[in-house]
């Protein structure tokens, strides 16, 4: 292969990013909005008794779009040039192998949640969380579309933690392709959404990766206001103790679905009541 089809530049990371990143979110969060209004699958809703309304979907979307398009821009169009800088590949082949992706993926995972984790439990601290964090706990029974819901300081601080593993990566190793920073963004965001996304199905991961935390795990956390302060991993929370109670709500919620089916019950046993913000429902205020 010739030196110069080696080195040929492709096109900025930005302008190809910038739309794919929205396309990635708002596709895989829309599907849940789908969900949102079938019945049928609320026996899986994690908070049964809530359910987000169109209108809070909506402003949701709207805010969501205002922070990819000002916050989140500058963002993505600095990290190319200052990860080039450090020795990001964008313009050289081969690709990297499967394996290298994997193991280096694995560590942004790794480096994300814990840096997830003491930056998200320092944004509980009063002064914080009452000028930062507390919008993104508007909606304490969270949906899909939630997973970027927040105050523009608080996308700026945890998504440090999503680009951060490959920054360090760079400067360190000098082995980085932008193909694996592809694949990681758009990883990054179907966990972000899914674990926003308040349901909790047989086949959801954690059910056989003891260790995934999930909506399963993050939910409790939107419901408590505390504690699960993790997004991929569950470690954290146990070794620090942070998730004691999640561990007792859901065992108490166990128990409760075991005997609405003793007595010859669906679960939920109730319908919805509140909104995603814990308000009444419309149709509940007429009563």
């Amino acid at each position: 292969m010739s030196r110069h089809s080696q080195h040929t530049r492709t096109r900025p990371l930005a302008p190809m990013l910038t739309p794919h990143t929205q396309l990635v979110y708002f596709g895989r969060a829309i599907p849940w909005v789908i969900i949102d209004s079938m019945p049928s699958m609320r026996k899986y809703k994690i908070q049964d008794d809530r359910v987000a309304t169109p209108k809070q979907q909506w402003d949701c979307t709207k805010s969501v779009l205002l922070s990819h398009f000002t916050v989140e821009l500058p963002q993505i169009w600095s990290f190319h040039p200052i990860c080039e800088y450090f020795g990001l590949a964008t313009h050289s082949v081969p690709f990297p192998s499967i394996l290298t992706m994997a193991w280096q993926i694995g560590l942004f995972f790794v480096f994300e949640d814990t840096f997830h984790y003491w930056a998200h439990r320092a944004l509980h601290w009063g002064p914080l969380y009452k000028h930062i964090h507390k919008k993104h706990h508007e909606f304490s029974a969270p949906f899909g579309l939630a997973a970027e819901y927040a105050h523009p300081l608080e996308v700026f601080i945890l998504g440090s933690g999503t680009i951060g593993g490959p920054f360090l990566l760079c400067a360190l190793t000098k082995n980085l392709h932008i193909l694996t920073v592809y694949v990681w963004i758009v990883m990054r965001l179907f966990q972000a959404i899914d674990a926003h996304s308040g349901y909790d199905f047989p086949i959801s991961m954690h059910n056989w990766m003891p260790f995934w935390a999930g909506a399963d795990h993050h939910d409790h956390h939107h419901m408590a206001f505390v504690g699960c302060y993790s997004t991929s991993f569950r470690w954290w929370d146990h070794l620090m103790g942070t998730d004691l109670s999640y561990k007792r709500y859901r065992a108490r919620q166990a128990e409760q679905k075991k005997e609405a089916a003793a007595k010859g019950l669906s679960w939920p046993t109730k319908p919805p009541t509140k909104n995603a913000k814990g308000a009444l429902l419309e149709s509940k205020k007429a009563q």
